[in-house]
């Protein structure tokens, strides 16, 4: 038989495949979808702020008025 491009029963193309795998797996950055939850907007950052009392109604209004200025440009 000939074994010549053969490692430990595998082709050399079987373990290209199973490293482009794992490190396709391991390294890829988790912004695959559905896999980690959605990232906030600035709204509602916003709002979180304005609720847990770190800026006023005043401040609130402010930059709500900045972000949709943001948005719409």
């Amino acid at each position: 038989m000939y074994y010549e491009n053969y490692y430990w029963g595998m082709n050399v193309i079987w373990w290209i495949l199973w490293i482009i795998m794992l490190v396709w797996i391991f390294a890829v950055p988790y912004d695959i979808p559905y896999q980690r939850s959605k990232r906030e907007s600035s709204a509602e950052i916003l709002k979180k702020r304005y609720a847990s009392g770190e800026i006023n109604l005043e401040e609130f209004h402010t930059m709500k008025k900045n972000i949709t200025k943001a948005k719409n440009k």
